[in-house]
């Protein structure tokens, strides 16, 4: 089984050329590559950033949106103070666009299972606390029962990860519709509540008294994940809900390695899921170190739910995969 941390996963889309009119477009010289470009100027709204995707100069990037004005003979896009966004036209361009990639993906990795002989890819991405307690019991499943199957897993924000689904690099993932995306784009079904905590070195100064309150954290050294994920502003939430000042001294990072690393080296705080925190207190190395704080207030963070593309069938790989968590969600409420 292999498990990489960049996986592409695609959509189903009909190409036929009914959902185009005619073939119009590539008689007048449309490219893949100028599909490339115009879902790249979407994603990113930057000339400069779509180039390096494309791995071309930007002079090279800007004649590839005239050459593209041209063919369909509309504007595509605007330039703004921060960069370029496309305009009505070259939204729909790259909506259709996007589907055409993905279907071309989606062939490109059934050819590849197909000639390999494997029972097929799985593409996921979770937040950490399902990652541990129901993707990895599910993976245990998946191994015994369907050994030819390839699971690749991103452990990554929600922020980042249904980004990541609309952009079909993952064929589910598990975490939380971020509050700047339509839900309407997605398939929800909630499937656990996450319980948070807060992590310390194991000769904390803390740790001497019994139970410590929001004030008597405060002061510390805190290590939190970016501005804007869901366990910070709760934290954060929390904070002035009480009327206590936000923590001054930060350290940002999403690497739970490096957030260990900081904790067991100073007296710094670290919230983390109450599964995450229990998994790092009984390994046997450095990361032993680490103790939860015993404190007198609750952190519960929203609940997370298995979410798939609401215009994307999952392959029966996957379909078998996201059953199997939802299987594993289910026990464990019980």
């Amino acid at each position: 089984m292999t498990i990489v941390s960049e996986p592409i996963s695609m959509d189903h889309v009909d190409i036929h050329s009914d959902n185009f009119g005619d073939d119009s477009l590539l008689r007048a010289g449309l490219k893949l590559n100028h599909l490339r470009m115009i879902v790249a100027i979407e994603d990113s709204g930057q000339i400069s950033a779509a180039a390096e995707v494309l791995n071309i100069s930007q002079p090279a990037a800007s004649r590839m949106l005239s050459e593209m004005e041209s063919i369909t003979k509309t504007q595509l896009y605007e330039r703004v103070a921060r960069g370029v966004v496309l305009t009505t036209f070259g939204a729909a361009l790259a909506r259709r666009a996007r589907k055409i990639l993905l279907e071309l993906r989606e062939a490109s990795r059934e050819i590849g299972e197909l000639k390999s002989g494997k029972g097929g890819s799985v593409f996921i991405g979770a937040v950490t606390a399902p990652a541990m307690s129901l993707v990895v019991p599910a993976i245990n499943k998946v191994r015994k029962a369907y050994p030819g199957i390839e699971i690749n897993i991103q452990v990554e924000t929600s922020n980042v990860l249904a980004r990541e689904l609309l952009a079909a690099r993952h064929d589910f993932i598990i975490g939380r519709i971020p509050d700047d995306l339509n839900p309407r784009l997605f398939k929800v079904t909630e499937i656990g509540i996450e319980r948070a905590c807060l992590i310390v070195r194991k000769s904390h100064p803390l740790l001497k008294q019994k139970v410590s309150s929001l004030a008597d954290v405060r002061d510390y050294d805190w290590v939190f994940q970016p501005p804007g994920t869901l366990l910070r502003r709760t934290i954060e939430d929390y904070f002035l809900s009480q009327g206590v000042a936000l923590p001054e001294n930060i350290v940002n990072t999403s690497s739970l390695l490096l957030t260990c690393a900081i904790i067991c080296e100073t007296d710094a705080i670290a919230p983390v899921a109450v599964d995450v925190a229990h998994f790092l207190a009984s390994q046997g190395a450095k990361a032993s170190d680490v103790r939860v704080l015993p404190i007198n207030f609750d952190i519960n963070v929203k609940p997370y739910s298995l979410i798939a593309a609401r215009e994307r069938a999952l392959p029966p790989s996957a379909r078998l995969l996201y059953d199997i968590i939802l299987e594993e969600s289910l026990k464990q409420a019980r």
